[in-house]
């Protein structure tokens, strides 16, 4: 990736932070000091952007999810807590839950970001599938349990329920990983 394209899609997601998917291109030329003109050569309309804004924010996601499995000091059910919640630092204290007005304005972002969140389970499952192996998950249909954690975050993102009771999307995503991984672990 542009060291261009790469600036463009952080400014969009600061931009996001204070503005929400509502941002203008004006908003963004300004965060990053540069021309729209410069903007549009590198993406040619703000649907556009919104499309790579959805894998940048997923391929990032992803490598946290990735280092999280490697790291050797913490227990299966730790890394399966975290890589089920997790949501890199940089990433803190974004509002998620606008991300509802892609869908009629923005279809192909929406389109996107539904297809990113139902996959890549792969690593997850295998963990799971490891867990229950080991003894420190219960035997569990790991569909199910894929679907609810999906529907949820879908909810999340394209619903109004969490600013309707001010929850953070954070707050929220912490609180589903609890529930469902509490209903999974062996207890003693």
């Amino acid at each position: 990736m542009s060291e261009n394209k790469a600036r463009i899609l952080e400014g969009a997601l600061n931009v996001y932070k204070t503005k929400g998917v509502k941002f203008t291109m004006d908003d963004l030329a300004a965060e990053l000091g540069m021309s729209k003109k410069t903007i549009y050569t590198v993406f040619p309309d703000k649907g556009t952007l919104l499309y790579e804004v959805v894998d940048y924010t997923f391929d990032s996601i992803k490598e946290t999810q990735d280092s999280v499995l490697s790291n050797p000091n913490l227990s299966l059910v730790d890394k399966l807590k975290t890589i089920l919640g997790v949501l890199p630092d940089a990433y803190v204290g974004v509002d998620f839950t606008q991300l509802y007005v892609l869908k009629g304005k923005y279809p192909k972002a929406y389109m996107r970001l539904q297809e990113r969140l139902e996959s890549g389970w792969e690593q997850t499952l295998a963990l799971m599938d490891e867990g229950v192996k080991q003894g420190v998950l219960r035997d569990f249909n790991r569909v199910i349990f894929q679907i609810a954690h999906e529907a949820a975050l879908e909810r999340f993102l394209m619903g109004d329920e969490l600013q309707k009771n001010k929850i953070s999307y954070e707050d929220a995503l912490k609180e589903l990983v609890n529930i469902l991984t509490d209903g999974i672990i062996v207890r003693d």
